[in-house]
Formats: C-alpha cells, structure tokens, sequence
C-alpha cells in the first residue's frame, strides 16, 4: 500500500477541484436566459436537428425546456412525434382526458403528433425536460 502525505493529499485534491471548475457547464446546467422563453418561466434550448436514420422519420432534434417553479406551458397540438425524459425537477402533464401524470427526475414518456399536452412545475426547483423530436 502506497502511502500519501498531506501535501499530496492537498496537490490532489486542488487538482480535481480545478479539473471540476473548468470542465464547464452541462445540459442539466443550462442557464436562465438560455434558448427562447416559450411562456413566462418557461425556456426552449435546442441543440439541433439530424437527418434520421429511422425511416419513419426524415430529421430527428434535440432540445430541453427549463420550467422555473411555478410555471407552465399549454399546447393544444404536438407538433411531431416526440421522446421526453426528466432531466431534473419534476412535472405535473396533462396529455388530452385520459392521462395525467406527474413526471419526476428520471422519468422517460412519448407523445403523438396531434395530442395535446399542458405541464406545470409543481415542484420547488427548475424541472428540465430534454426532448426528442421525431419529425416525418
């Protein structure tokens, strides 16, 4: 077994601690006037677009939207096919009669092009919902 003095100890622990500082931001950590506000508290930050490889689909995206607490979004039709998973925080959804939902940190759930869905922050911290864009 090796042994480590302290000084090693504190020339190790200063250089992780500065490889974590400058490694910069991440998806998750997207900033607050990032992207496009959709509705109040509510940002859209896309990523970008790809043709597909899935022949149902000529082009497939990428984007997240940050909810702030308390805010919600309303849409009455989707616009495309999509794959949603919570990246952070937690959403009350409301797709059409049938189905609500309450999408926490982890969570991965699709949509129908033509469905309706209203989310709403419910939660304490900001939520963000990265999306996949299916686009025909």
């Amino acid at each position: 077994m090796v042994e480590i003095d302290r000084r090693s100890a504190l020339t190790f622990g200063i250089a992780t601690a500065s490889t974590l500082a400058v490694s910069g931001p991440t998806f998750a950590t997207a900033g607050p006037t990032e992207g496009r506000e959709v509705a109040p508290g509510v940002r859209r930050i896309a990523y970008g677009k790809r043709e597909s490889m899935i022949p149902a689909y000529k082009t497939v995206g990428l984007r997240d939207v940050t909810y702030q607490p308390g805010a919600s979004s309303s849409n009455s039709s989707m616009a495309n096919d999509m794959v949603c998973h919570m990246l952070e925080g937690e959403l009350t959804v409301e797709a059409g009669r049938e189905m609500k939902f309450v999408a926490k940190k982890g969570d991965v759930w699709t949509c129908v092009k033509g469905m309706p869905e209203n989310a709403r922050n419910t939660g304490t911290t900001v939520a963000i919902m990265r999306v996949t864009d299916l686009m025909a």
